[in-house]
């Protein structure tokens, strides 16, 4: 487990390994939960489009868009 070290301003470096793999970048905020015998450090997102990031990733794969368009405005011409 890797662990760091309180400097004499009272920071904390995080271990790159742990950075990595939340993607922590410079400026992100972090939540910070005193418990009973330990310091729970979470990310928090700035912005909720973080959060939503990749959502709809491959929604369209093998699809062609401009073919799906045509096909939705022939539709819709029919139901009019």
């Amino acid at each position: 487990m890797p662990s760091t070290k309180v400097s004499s301003k009272h920071q904390v470096t995080l271990p790159s390994e742990a950075r990595r793999r939340l993607g922590i970048q410079p400026g992100d905020r972090l939540s910070v939960e005193v418990t009973e015998d330990a310091l729970v450090l979470r990310v928090r997102s700035a912005r909720p489009s973080v959060r939503l990031r990749g959502l709809g990733r491959g929604s369209w794969a093998g699809l062609d868009p401009v073919e799906e368009i045509r096909t939705l405005r022939e539709q819709s011409d029919e139901q009019r």
